[in-house]
């Protein structure tokens, strides 16, 4: 369409150059009609999200998963996990060291001998040591047995995997739900304008016949200011429910990292499918499917490896060290009279604090006390996703009840209305019964919207309830 008007306009305007006689070089009209074309095909090729697609529920949760800002720090938290197992892999192997000093005495060491073979002989000073020193020295330490401590923060690095892991999957669960949530409140705000629009309308010529009759003393002026006091109200109401249905929209914007005054158009979804919902299979694939079962179990195994750590003092700590030593008089530590060039030693050492008043008892107690309780939270848990279930399959009943209810109720309002109309223009109705007839019809259709989007709610949430992102 854009390509037709530019190419259009080009016509326009060669004509015009044509008829005013103007004389312009050719290679200039060239550039300048490929430029248009140009612009025209820029146009055309805009990206489809900026030119105000429709957004599905598949796209959007899709965008939402790639986008969140919130589930991206979870994404990081699987990285920092990753890093402290790197970490806690280096407790097993040899650390190397260097230093390097530099020590000076007030005088140069010396030593007193007395000297052999003469009675009374005054003693014989000797100088033993430079009064400057420099001393370089490597070191390499082993650890060689620290009571399983190195092991058990091992373990625990590896099990901070698993539950970043498990955080990630319950964060994911949760911004599917709120995606989808999201959407249908979309779908239910733009439901309510235009219910608001219709009723609205329907107002407006009920106003319109009354004001006629009154003008030709029909009607009392009471019957005609009853019409525009609830055409006025439900002017109000259509208000209210465009501000509703932007307040949706930037909610979703927030949930896909998007402006929040973005527009965004989404695909309705008004077909109505039953679903399975035996509380028995869903509470059996909820147990089996829930991260956050899997994730208390992570923590248990996790206050295990506490336990084991804590029991790790109450060992000695046992490592091997290997040094070599470099010494002299100058900044090359290269020997001197007093100074062995260099030297190595290797020692194997073991230290053991046996006695700390209890500390390391009371500390074994405090985790295995941590443990106890992650076993009365996990049973509390499943007495929680039990309700869950519970509440989200008499939720998908009750929506699914409501919907061909709600649909016949419709069907009757827009009968009511149509037949009070057409008494209230007989003069064999009041304005009163017209009104009544236009509220019973916006309310039933309110209804009946709001149970299609209820149910489609109600599957979300059984959904989430037993641990499935299904989009």
């Amino acid at each position: 369409m854009e390509q037709s008007s530019t190419l259009f306009a080009v016509k326009i305007l060669s004509q015009d150059f044509h008829i005013r006689g103007r004389s312009i070089h050719g290679s200039f009209i060239f550039a300048f009609l490929v430029s248009l074309l140009f612009c025209a095909w820029s146009v055309v090729t805009v990206d489809p999200c900026k030119a105000g697609s429709i957004l599905t529920l598949e796209q959007g949760v899709s965008e939402a998963l790639s986008a969140n800002w919130s589930l991206k720090t979870y994404r990081e938290r699987i990285a920092q996990a990753g890093y402290a197992l790197s970490q806690a892999r280096t407790g097993f192997l040899p650390s190397f060291s260097t230093s390097y000093g530099y020590t000076r005495f007030g005088d140069p060491m010396t030593q007193k001998i007395q000297a052999g073979g003469i009675f009374g002989a005054s003693p014989i000073e000797l100088q033993v040591g430079t009064q400057d020193n420099y001393q370089w020295k490597g070191t390499i330490t082993q650890p060689v047995f620290t009571g399983f401590a190195i092991l058990s923060r091992y373990e625990l690095s590896k099990l901070g995997i698993d539950q970043a892991e498990l955080e990630y999957q319950l964060a994911r669960l949760d911004l599917v739900l709120n995606v989808k949530e999201a959407y249908f409140g979309i779908l239910q705000a733009d439901k309510g304008v235009d219910v608001g629009k219709r009723a609205v309308e329907s107002l407006e010529a009920h106003v319109k016949t009354a004001d006629n009759f009154y003008k030709v003393g029909m009607i009392p002026v009471n019957d005609l200011l009853k019409a525009q006091v609830e055409l006025g109200n439900a002017s109000h109401d259509l208000v209210r429910a465009q501000n509703v249905s932007t307040l949706a929209r930037a909610l979703m914007n927030s949930l896909l990292a998007r402006p929040v005054e973005a527009a965004l158009e989404i695909e309705d979804i008004l077909e109505y499918r039953p679903a399975d919902h035996d509380f028995d299979q869903c509470l059996k694939r909820a147990f089996e499917k829930r991260p956050e079962i899997a994730l208390i179990a992570v923590n248990i195994m996790q206050a295990d490896q506490g336990v084991r750590l804590a029991r790790s003092k109450m060992f000695p700590q046992v490592s091997l060290n290997w040094e070599y030593i470099k010494e002299g008089d100058g900044l090359e530590v290269d020997g001197s009279p007093y100074h062995e060039p260099n030297r190595w030693d290797l020692m194997v050492g073991a230290t053991w604090t046996f006695w700390e008043w209890g500390r390391t008892h009371y500390e074994i107690k405090q985790n295995e006390s941590a443990r106890y309780q992650l076993n009365d939270t996990l049973n509390s848990l499943k007495d929680k996703i039990r309700l869950e279930v519970r509440r989200a399959v008499l939720g998908l009943e009750e929506a699914e009840k409501k919907i061909p209810i709600s649909k016949k109720a419709v069907e009757q309002a827009e009968e009511n209305l149509r037949v009070s109309e057409e008494r209230y223009k007989a003069k064999v109705a009041t304005s009163t019964e017209v009104l009544d007839a236009q509220t019973l019809l916006t309310q039933a259709r309110t209804n009946y919207y709001r149970a299609l989007y209820e149910h489609k709610l109600a599957q979300a949430r059984l959904q989430r309830s037993m641990g499935s992102a299904d989009k």
